[in-house]
């Protein structure tokens, strides 16, 4: 998150965030069946803290980032924790090479077939590949400042936002070719890197991606290799009239030409305002979306999902859950979600309140499996590293 980023968020903290108790429910011996959509606690995350993204490896294996602070004064390095599928801490990786005196986050994006993870760092802004066997970390791609369209006097390489931000790489989807696509949260455009790493480029520039400072989130590519969703957080700002509520958050589809280049930006569904749509999770069928909401009047997991008459919003994950724990855990900046098995992981980032007891990982209970992620054979590192 920018510095401007920081002071909108405070600016929506001043409106309240929306939280939630989770109560500890009574010892038993017998594990409880779970309802759908209940919730309890996988794992408490340590210092930075503040969980972004969580991936989930086939072996169900789970990596989780930390982010930096809401008032950006936590200089630490990142780092990266390793957990079992039960919740138990397995390794620490510390990120090196970050900027020195800056805020740090990053975002455990996408692996490849050998089990490297690609981390999408914020300051320098950049991905990372992590080989979680050895600790080794390799730059693999970095991404440009570049300048509003408006300010540049063209339409291409260039972002259309109100507001000149800085990069911020949010998250990633691997294409059939190899190449990467990443959300720029600030920039409010999409990235595409070639394959094997390099110099990443503009791929998808579009006025209804702005959202003055929160723009697109999380992206998956479909089973079809045809298309992918997309999660924008608000937008809309430059787009030509009439246009739509820019509070708004979206679901989009993105349409692909043969050659996996942009062809159509498709709106399939609109959050309410101020929900700030995150990172997301298809279920297996592909007519389920959970999706995370980072806003402070959305702050929950919404399920919404195909039907004959479009896209909508037909499960709230319940205001009451039962939780675990010798004290009490409140939803706070619910920002991604992961399958692991007929479960969801949601990061509890906690960004606006800074509550190191807050941040957690939820398990909630789906009861339906989640998609499989396509990686490519041959994407990622040419080496072994």
């Amino acid at each position: 998150m920018t510095v401007t980023r920081r002071r909108v968020a405070v600016a929506l903290l001043g409106a309240g965030c929306v939280v939630v108790a989770l109560l500890a429910p009574a010892a038993s011996a017998k594990p409880a069946s779970r309802a759908r959509g209940n919730v309890r606690i996988f794992a408490h995350i340590g210092a930075p803290g503040e969980p972004s993204l969580t991936l989930v490896t086939p072996s169900h294996t789970v990596y989780v980032g930390t982010f930096e602070d809401v008032a950006g004064t936590d200089t630490s390095p990142s780092k990266v924790f390793k957990y079992s599928s039960g919740g138990k801490l397995l390794r620490t990786f510390v990120m090196r090479g970050q900027t020195p005196g800056a805020a740090h986050g990053i975002q455990v994006a996408e692996r490849d077939r050998s089990g490297r993870l690609y981390i999408l760092d914020q300051a320098p802004a950049r991905v990372v590949v992590l080989n979680p066997r050895t600790g080794k970390q390799t730059t693999y791609a970095r991404f440009a400042n570049v300048p509003t369209c408006s300010a540049a006097h063209r339409t291409h390489n260039c972002s259309n936002t109100v507001q000149d931000g800085a990069p911020e790489p949010d998250y990633a989807a691997w294409l059939p070719d190899g190449s990467m696509l990443v959300t720029d949260y600030s920039q409010q455009i999409v990235w595409r890197v070639p394959p094997h790493g390099g110099r990443a480029r503009v791929w998808l520039n579009d006025k209804r991606l702005d959202g003055e400072l929160f723009g697109p989130a999380g992206i998956v590519l479909m089973p079809s290799h045809h298309s992918l969703l997309m999660t924008v957080a608000t937008g809309g700002l430059t787009s030509a009239p009439p246009r739509d509520n820019a509070a708004r958050g979206r679901l989009y589809r993105i349409e692909l030409t043969r050659h996996y280049h942009f062809r159509k930006l498709v709106p399939l569904w609109s959050s309410g305002a101020g929900e700030a749509p995150d990172g997301f999770a298809v279920s297996r069928s592909h007519r389920q979306v959970y999706i995370a909401m980072a806003g402070p009047t959305g702050n929950s997991v919404v399920e919404v999902a195909h039907r004959k008459t479009g896209w909508h919003s037909i499960f709230q994950m319940p205001k009451t859950p039962d939780g675990v724990g010798s004290s009490p855990v409140v939803w706070d900046t619910a920002t991604s979600v992961q399958f692991l098995g007929k479960r969801i992981l949601v990061t509890n980032q906690a960004y606006f309140t800074d509550i190191s007891s807050h941040w957690v990982v939820f398990n909630v209970e789906a009861g339906e499996p989640g998609m499989r992620l396509f990686v490519p054979k041959h994407a990622g590192l040419r080496s072994s590293a």
